[in-house]
């Protein structure tokens, strides 16, 4: 019997938001203001960053495109370490019930647009893969930096981690 592409895809949605959510963890609440570089995000405001990221599956699967150019403005840069966790947490719950979906609806179009202007289309899937699960492991590879360079002990994400506690 085949597996159904959904099966697939909610392994890797569950271990990539488990791992990252250790990580959203070890943030430190006195340091949500900190930049490694003026030009960088806060660390507040890249753990905010990483808790919306699940948010956008939802809109994948959901809807056939998404216009840039209607987009709503940034979201507010949570203010705790709490406020980042729950954020992370409802986006993921909703996002891992929107995926129930059959391997056609995997695979129906997708398109990234602004305006009137299509800037890409590709399979729902790839699309969830790139916008949500690669998306969240380069911004969870800064996370980690982030935290290294703030002393804080990085949980193994894939394997050990040198400086694990």
């Amino acid at each position: 019997m085949r597996m159904a592409i959904k099966d697939g895809l909610l392994a890797e949605f569950d271990h990539e938001m488990g791992k990252t959510r250790k990580l959203l963890e070890r943030v430190p609440e006195e340091k949500l203001s900190w930049k490694p570089h003026a030009k960088s995000m806060s660390l507040g405001g890249l753990g905010t960053h990483l808790a919306n990221i699940p948010y956008w599956g939802g809109t994948i699967m959901s809807d056939a495109f998404f216009d840039l150019a209607v987009s709503p403005p940034n979201v507010e840069e949570k203010r705790s370490r709490t406020d980042i966790l729950a954020a992370f947490d409802e986006n993921t719950k909703q996002t891992r019930a929107s995926l129930d979906k059959t391997d056609g609806e995997m695979m129906a179009p997708w398109a990234l647009r602004r305006g009137a202007h299509e800037m890409f289309s590709m399979p729902r899937v790839a699309a969830f893969r790139t916008f949500v699960l690669y998306h969240m492991v380069h911004h969870r590879g800064q996370l980690s930096v982030y935290l290294r360079l703030n002393d804080v002990p990085v949980p193994a994400i894939y394997g050990p981690s040198r400086f694990t506690v």
